[in-house]
């Protein structure tokens, strides 16, 4: 396992300077500028190239980036073109708000997820199981801006049963910024229950034709009881993968869902940055998301080691 560990933690620096590199490469192709975009359209030619002069984005782009990265190391990251905040700050904000939305939807999806493609490896071929296979592929290839969009006029604007902005207001307790989040938190479970359930599913078909299954009802051990002691932890093992794509998914794959909702997440700050040029507030970004997808990688790879002791065996070996 340390060996593992020591691996992965290697190849973390590698894969983030890739990343800023693409990003900045990204970045000065993509249209637009940012002196225009902060002065203003009735803004002089001149006031904006000064801007943009006085900024530094007259450099070549490789003294920019290595300008950008030696003080992104340092710890300075520098203040956003548009906005004018520092970024260190800005985005450290808008991953927390991100991460509370994606924790709060990645509960309701384990038990939801698990559940239903237990329900339908359990009593595969059945009505049941196409039922639940269905309604999971429907769910899965239906965009979350759609199912977000009759949510709110279902529960939001008809029946007033939460609020239609996510946006936390002054003063919210925990149980107002719960209801604010909830919507945005069921249309992302929506879009990835039938991903994870679909993984659940083909395990525990597999585990309940297996052989000690089949013995444990031999000797008249009740339904509840094999599902619970023999099915559960062997069927979900693989399961752990397929929720750590999904807890990628959800840290950072968030943009549609924050601008539906107007929450004030980090998908909406990359989204905007890039609009803008905003370069250090979305290398920040980049890298900040960088990060959370490769330690959620690791935990995911770590657990799926620690539950099924196949993978460990073969490590020692």
């Amino acid at each position: 396992m340390r060996s593992f560990l020591l691996r992965r933690l290697a190849a973390v620096p590698l894969t983030l300077a890739g990343v800023s590199v693409l990003v900045f490469l990204a970045t000065d192709v993509l249209p637009g500028d940012v002196g225009r975009t902060v002065l203003g359209r009735e803004a002089s030619a001149d006031s904006v190239a000064a801007y943009n002069r006085a900024l530094g984005l007259d450099d070549p782009l490789w003294l920019r980036y290595t300008r950008w990265l030696w003080h992104f190391i340092g710890g300075d990251w520098g203040t956003s073109y548009t906005l004018g905040e520092p970024v260190a700050a800005l985005v450290r904000e808008r991953f927390a708000a991100s991460l509370g939305l994606a924790l709060f939807a990645f509960v309701l999806l384990v038990p939801v997820a698990l559940t239903a493609g237990l329900v339908a490896g359990a009593r595969p071929d059945t009505w049941l199981d196409r039922a639940v296979s269905g309604l999971g592929l429907a769910l899965g290839a239906t965009p979350e801006f759609v199912t977000g969009v009759v949510l709110l006029v279902v529960f939001s604007v008809n029946l007033h049963w939460f609020p239609v902005s996510a946006q936390p207001a002054p003063g919210d307790g925990p149980l107002a910024v719960l209801a604010r989040l909830t919507l945005p938190a069921i249309s992302l479970v929506l879009l990835c229950t039938g991903y994870v359930a679909r993984h659940v599913r083909a395990s525990t078909i597999a585990v309940v034709e297996g052989g000690y299954v089949r013995a444990a009802r031999l000797r008249g051990t009740p339904p509840a009881r094999i599902l619970a002691r023999h099915v559960l932890r062997n069927a979900t093992v693989p399961a752990t993968s397929a929720l750590g794509v999904q807890l990628q998914f959800l840290v950072g794959g968030l943009v549609v869902v924050e601008l539906l909702f107007n929450y004030p997440g980090i998908g909406a700050l990359l989204l905007q940055s890039a609009i803008d040029k905003d370069v250090p507030t979305l290398q920040a970004t980049a890298m900040v998301l960088g990060v959370a997808y490769l330690s959620v990688t690791l935990l995911a790879d770590v657990a799926y080691r620690l539950l099924d002791p196949r993978v460990r065996l073969a490590a020692v070996r």
